[in-house]
């Protein structure tokens, strides 16, 4: 752990200089606020109302029932300045730091403290502590009552943080009551896990705060959590759904009877088991998103992937499909050894691998990684504007492409691969999969924008259960 306390943070005491609550002494108003996401040149709202942010929700169960909890999301809603919350808590990305830090200045005018947490604030503490009182590294279940203890107290003491991985059995279920379910596309979230076994230098993985260790939940928690939001489609949104090859085949098992309609993201290597994808596919896994990056073994090499295996990628692909499972394959451009090439490369490849949908990404040297840290004792982050931060900026100087080399060619695969042409090429073998194929690639991704503004008029989960309806005849 390499985070830098300081005088400062250490004595550091909250603006709110004494506790006061026009209700019960014991009682606080705690208000917690997700701020707007920036939006991709490809990306439309659906993309900021895709779903809530679920750490919010089990933060609010984290909180004792003598306070009251409420929560706003700038994603689907106006941030309600006028109130008097007795702290405000921001979940911070980091391209969403700009305007986090904004929202925390109007609430701290007011001398109402502001804890930041969320994975920026958590890599970056010292900076957040510049625009607030106080910052939750990492987890908060163990520091949690701490802060709002300190928060009554009027001594906020800047950073909180636990040395150690939290045991996942404690882990609350989300607070949905807490938010509209209306305003967003999707609400059947589940996280499963945290953490990745693995530490690519360009994920937050590699920060310094993290704990590095992968943990499951308790398969019967996360079975109750999936009962409570009834429904049966479901997304898990782990890091890595296969951190724990025999907790997903135990897991995988458990909910077959369920007869669940899932997605979830793994690692390349899902392809060493493929006994597991059988069992994957028996218990209702529609698509996986995988992260194969990129198709240069160096490219792959140069940021630690080792579980990806190029040569193994078309096999995999083929075993997928051959499942009738679709593929959301993320793909990065920029790494020190792509060339102008690379773009039609990639584009020949999955085309004729047919993957359904990408998630393309200009590589994004995130503050705190070990790519951010090689790059800028390069001297090659150019651009220190958080908002430019996700990944359709170029942020840094390649080494074989002129930057604006890497940003049209991130445009230009986004437009080909989406185009009528490629659509149709890619269309999926698997009949029952080209209904959902269509409505992504069409109604979310091509035509999103046009969509999304229908979806806008009050209809937006009504739009995400009648896709759920033609797509896999589940509500």
């Amino acid at each position: 752990m390499k985070i830098n306390f300081g005088r400062e943070s250490q004595n550091r005491r909250s603006r709110h200089k004494s506790f006061q609550n026009s209700g019960d002494p014991g009682t606080m108003k705690i208000k917690l606020i997700s701020p707007k996401m920036t939006l991709r040149p490809m990306d439309s709202e659906f993309k900021r109302v895709l779903s809530p942010s679920i750490s919010l929700l089990v933060l609010a169960n984290l909180t004792p029932n003598e306070h009251e909890v409420y929560i706003e999301d700038e994603n689907a809603q106006k941030i309600n300045f006028n109130d008097e919350p007795d702290l405000v808590g921001i979940n911070v990305n980091v391209d969403t730091s700009p305007g986090a830090y904004k929202i925390a200045e109007r609430y701290r005018q007011k001398n109402i403290p502001v804890i930041f947490g969320g994975i920026h604030a958590s890599a970056k503490p010292q900076e957040a502590l510049q625009h607030g009182d106080a910052v939750c590294v990492g987890e908060a279940e163990p520091v949690w009552q701490q802060i709002l203890n300190d928060v009554q107290k009027g001594c906020l003491k800047g950073i909180y943080y636990h040395d150690r991985p939290v045991d996942l059995a404690q882990m609350p279920l989300p607070r949905w009551d807490l938010i509209r379910k209306d305003k967003y596309l999707y609400t059947s979230i589940v996280c499963a896990s945290r953490g990745c076994p693995y530490h690519c230098d360009f994920c937050y993985n590699s920060c310094d705060y993290m704990h590095n260790k992968h943990r499951n939940r308790p398969i019967e928690n996360v079975i109750e959590e999936i009962r409570q939001l009834g429904t049966r489609e479901v997304m898990f949104i782990d890091d890595n759904f296969i951190g724990n090859i025999p907790w997903t085949r135990d897991f995988v098992r458990a909910i077959t009877p369920m007869k669940l309609r899932w997605h979830a993201a793994v690692s390349s290597n899902i392809g060493q088991h493929l006994d597991l994808l059988d069992a994957m596919k028996t218990s209702g896994c529609e698509s996986l998103f995988i992260g194969f990056e990129s198709i240069s073994r160096q490219s792959i090499a140069s940021v630690k992937k080792y579980q990806n295996k190029i040569e193994d990628y078309q096999q995999l692909i083929k075993e997928i499909h051959s499942r009738g499972m679709m593929i959301n394959a993320s793909m990065v451009f920029g790494f020190d050894h792509d060339h102008p090439n690379i773009f039609q490369d990639t584009l020949e490849w999955l085309v004729s691998n047919k993957i359904e949908t990408i998630t393309a990404h200009i590589l994004t040297p995130y503050p705190g990684t070990k790519l951010y840290n090689q790059l800028e004792k390069e001297g090659r982050i150019v651009d220190h504007d958080g908002t430019h931060y996700n990944t359709s900026k170029v942020v840094y100087e390649p080494k074989n492409m002129t930057r604006e080399e890497l940003y049209q060619g991130y445009l230009w695969i986004y437009k080909q691969f989406y185009s009528f042409k490629n659509i149709i090429k890619r269309m999926p073998a698997t009949r029952s999969q080209r209904l959902p194929f269509l409505l992504f690639n069409l109604v979310y991704r091509k035509y999103g924008k046009i969509a999304c503004q229908l979806a806008r008029l009050g209809f937006m989960n009504r739009l995400g259960r009648l896709a759920r309806r033609l797509s896999y005849g589940i509500d």
